[in-house]
């Protein structure tokens, strides 16, 4: 059992609790009748009285082991002599809302807590603070600091440096723990101030103050130190500088003097590694620039000796490696020198006047001069290079179209290599949307591609060709500045037109076109689609044949029968000599011979079907056609061609490919006919279809009477096996039956027996229940029973003991009361009396004695006289009594 279990135990005055207190223990006792509470340490037994109630215990005493503490709360007070002080009632005096640091005993002995203390926390170590590292201290109450021989007031904070042990005060509170920070190579910490203080270097901060400590190391910071962050230093090299810009006006790490919002650079020349400044801002890290012997620059708002040359420029030529100084830019970056070919050049502008030492002239703003090459030329700050020029080598069949910029004179440079001048440049030839589309386009294979609606049927086709034309235009995109050149087909004719000259010319393929800065080419807007309707067809060469064109024409007979008639013409130009201008002038005297044409031979075919009944003309249509067009010559025949004279066209035959009546009521006699001999037909078909049919029919019948026949015999078959099957299963239905009914009877027979069994299983069980639950019933009865009468018992004890407590009370209040004074005067108020009775008689020396005692009287006398001499004027205090049988000697 555990030594601070209380145990009972009965004595002879009767039963009592005892408390068995192991050493190092101890209980707190609460007297109910002073309600006081006190301390019993072990080892002892304690009896507890009636009047007494153990609140807590038996508790181990508290060991408080080397190196480490515990915090008591309203800890009692002690002497000098470490003592605990009681009051008058008996209870220990507390320092209330106090704390009571305790360390280790010298002789380690444990100690228990008085009623009222409160241990806050627990024992603990000793916080152990190693080397480079502190405690942050702060003081919660005004103390005087022996270790620092320093007053502490609330509020105040300091460090406790490691290497030690921080021993605990009630006084001070732990914030936390500050380890030094480590500053290596090229690193620096950055520390703020919390408040005016003095720094390790012995410099005086303000609060908000930032300075940096570069000294390599572990730095621990002070208390109203706060670390910001930790710096890392800049190494800078030959290819790397620091752009800086002061926020304040300081003096830098190289004693120069900077001002807010100066701006510098820091580079290899001033130190290898750089940490920045507290006041310092890193705007960028500036890469050096790095020029070769064929690179240049220019550098806008040059500085020099420390200021910025606004508005100047400063010409840097490489081998040269530099940094740009803040506010410095380059104009256009690091540039090539301009080294000339001899078929190159440069055009250069003056935008400052200056001497030309090449040249050895004087240049004014705003001249342009050109250098050629072979050359290295670097352009001075003065000189702005408008343009490099390059040599165009030209081909017999190529060309360009240069423009004086001074004259404004436009010409065509044709099979030569040239190079524009300073005051030349090359002239882009505007032509027409449609003549630019035509370029592009293959004039043979593409000769009858419309341009134009030809109706609603055809939009989404002509939607189809533009986007098929535009795309092949984009993609073959034309030099405006090179001269325009076309190849005229075999069998073909363009004509140019000479805005300036007022001339034209004709040109025959096979041959390629050049045109002139005023020159163009004359656009031929031809009719197409059938029946042909006009602007059609666009193209810029003439095709001279032969070639052929169809159209749809109506026309009307003698009796009034319109036809749709579809022709097609083959023609061709006839040209005797193509160097002879007015011949071939004769090709575009006709803008649209197409239609031109087209119109003539309809004129013609109308008036020649006018006069002819439609039965004539069904029957010799040709004839009637080709006679009409060509004519007939002077033996009645008809004749090869037909020539129209204005441009020597030739139409060489005609091909009638369908004539359609326009008229309903010859369109419906002709369907009559037609129709006719196709029900005629389909009579036939018909008939030959229904034999074949009946044939079908017949012997599709035979075959399913057959199968009708075959399909009867199996279904006898399969009834047949259906009867011997049912008759199998009634023999089995029937035995089934009396089987399962015999079954049946013998389960039900075995479930009766086993149902008998488990219900006299059942009541045993339910007997054996209702007997337990009698006894202990019963029991329970029973114990109720002693536990009201221990319970009655004990309130009649407590009862007695409380009538016995009020008689205590009773008669200690009525001792208080009366007061000890007068209870001892009444106790010795018959002496008092008998001795004042002594003294009004006047008796100066009393012997009361029983007369059985012997006395000595020698020297009685002498005493007596001695006595009566020194003590003359005393009055006799003492008397004497023995018995109540007592004899009295008197002396005067």
């Amino acid at each position: 059992m555990n030594p601070s279990t209380s145990t009972t135990s009965s004595g002879k005055g009767g039963a009592g609790p005892l408390y068995r207190i192991p050493p190092y223990y101890y209980i707190h006792v609460l007297d109910q009748n002073t309600n006081v509470t006190r301390l019993e340490v072990g080892p002892k037994t304690f009896i507890k009285q009636d009047n007494e109630t153990v609140t807590i215990g038996p508790e181990k005493m508290i060991t408080v082991p080397p190196r480490h503490y515990c915090v008591v709360e309203s800890p009692v007070i002690r002497n000098v002599e470490g003592q605990v002080q009681f009051d008058a009632n008996g209870q220990a005096k507390l320092v209330h809302a106090d704390l009571d640091i305790r360390l280790a005993q010298t002789d380690q002995s444990p100690f228990p807590l008085y009623p009222g203390e409160v241990l806050r926390q627990p024992v603990t170590p000793l916080k152990v603070v190693p080397a480079n590292s502190a405690l942050r201290l702060k003081a919660v109450l005004d103390f005087d600091d022996d270790t620092a021989k320093e007053q502490r007031r609330a509020g105040d904070e300091w460090l406790f440096e490691g290497p030690g042990t921080y021993i605990p005060r009630k006084e001070v509170s732990v914030e936390e723990q500050i380890r030094a920070t480590v500053i290596s190579s090229n690193q620096a910490i950055r520390l703020c101030a919390k408040k005016e203080i003095i720094d390790r270097t012995g410099q005086r901060r303000v609060t908000g103050e930032e300075w940096l400590i570069k000294k390599t190391g572990a730095y621990l910071p002070l208390a109203y130190e706060t670390v910001v962050s930790v710096e890392s230093a800049h190494v800078l090299t030959d290819k790397k500088a620091l752009h800086l810009r002061a926020l304040k006006t300081f003096t830098d790490d190289f004693g120069k003097n900077r001002m807010n919002g100066e701006e510098w650079l820091v580079t290899l020349k001033d130190t290898e590694t750089h940490t920045l400044n507290v006041y310092e801002q890193l705007v960028a890290v500036v890469g050096v620039i790095t020029l070769n012997s064929r690179q240049y620059c220019v550098v806008l708002d040059p500085v020099e000796d420390g200021k910025p040359q606004l508005g100047k420029k400063k010409l840097i030529v490489g081998e040269k490696s530099f940094f740009l100084q803040p506010g410095e830019t380059l104009e256009n970056g690091i540039q090539d020198v301009y080294i000339l070919g001899e078929d190159e050049g440069v055009i250069l502008k003056c935008i400052e006047a200056f001497t030309d030492e090449q040249a050895h002239v004087e240049r004014n703003p705003g001249d342009r001069w050109m250098i050629r090459g072979p050359n290295e030329y670097i352009p001075p700050t003065q000189v702005e290079v408008v343009t490099r020029r390059k040599a165009m080598p030209l081909d017999e069949n190529e060309g360009i179209y240069v423009r004086d910029i001074k004259t404004g004179r436009v010409r065509a440079v044709v099979g030569e290599t040239y190079m524009l001048t300073q005051n030349e440049e090359l002239w882009q030839k505007e032509l027409p949307k449609q003549v630019e589309e035509l370029l592009s386009r293959d004039p043979l294979a593409e000769r009858n591609v419309p341009t134009r609606n030809q109706g609603a049927d055809k939009a989404q086709q002509q939607a189809t060709t533009t986007t098929q034309a535009s795309a092949k235009s984009s993609a073959t995109q034309r030099d405006k500045s090179k001269l325009v050149a076309y190849r005229v087909p075999h069998n073909a004719a363009v004509q140019i037109y000479d805005y300036k000259a007022k001339k034209a010319r004709i040109i025959f393929g096979p041959e390629l076109v050049m045109l002139g800065p005023e020159e163009h080419f004359t656009l031929l807007s031809l009719s197409g689609s059938v029946p042909k309707k006009a602007n059609q067809i666009q193209s810029l060469c003439l095709l001279l044949g032969p070639d052929f064109f169809t159209d749809v024409i109506v026309i009307e007979t003698a009796d009034h029968a319109r036809l749709s008639l579809q022709l097609s013409y083959n023609w061709h130009f006839d040209v005797n000599d193509t160097k002879d201008e007015k011949e071939a002038a004769k090709l575009f005297s006709v803008p649209d011979f197409v239609g031109d044409a087209a119109k003539a031979i309809a004129s013609r075919i109308r008036g020649a079907v006018a006069g002819t009944q439609f039965d004539d003309f069904h029957k010799n249509s040709a004839h009637i056609i080709r006679a009409a067009v060509f004519g007939l010559d002077s033996n009645q025949r008809v004749r090869d061609e037909f020539v129209f004279p204005q441009n020597n066209l030739v139409i060489t035959s005609i091909d009638i490919q369908s004539v359609e009546p326009v008229d309903q009521r010859t369109r419906d006699a002709l369907q009559k006919s037609v129709q006719l001999a196709i029900e005629i037909t389909t009579n036939s078909q018909e008939a030959a279809a229904k034999h074949e049919a009946s044939r079908r029919e017949q012997e599709a019948k035979g075959l399913l009477e057959r199968q009708r026949i075959k399909d009867e015999a199996e279904a006898e078959e399969v009834r047949r096996q259906l009867l011997e099957l049912q008759a199998e299963s009634a023999a089995v239905e029937v035995s089934g039956h009396a089987k399962a009914e015999a079954q049946s009877r013998a389960e039900s027979a075995l479930i009766e027996g086993k149902a008998a069994v488990e219900q006299a299983r059942l009541k045993a069980d339910a007997t054996r229940i209702e007997a337990e639950a009698e006894l202990e019933r019963l029991k329970l009865a029973r114990e109720a029973e002693i536990k009201y009468l221990r319970e009655q018992n004990e309130l009649e004890i407590t009862k007695k003991a409380e009538m016995s407590r009020i008689e205590t009370d009773k008669f200690k209040l009525q001792v208080e009361a009366i007061g000890a004074s007068t209870i001892q005067a009444i106790a010795t108020s018959g002496p008092d009396t008998q001795v004042k009775l002594l003294q009004a008689l006047g008796l100066q020396s009393m012997l009361v004695t029983d007369g059985r005692s012997p006395i000595n009287l020698m020297g009685f006398g002498q005493g007596l006289l001695g006595g009566m001499t020194g003590n003359m004027n005393q009055k006799p205090r003492t008397s004497t009594a023995t018995s109540s049988n007592y004899h009295v000697e008197e002396h005067e």
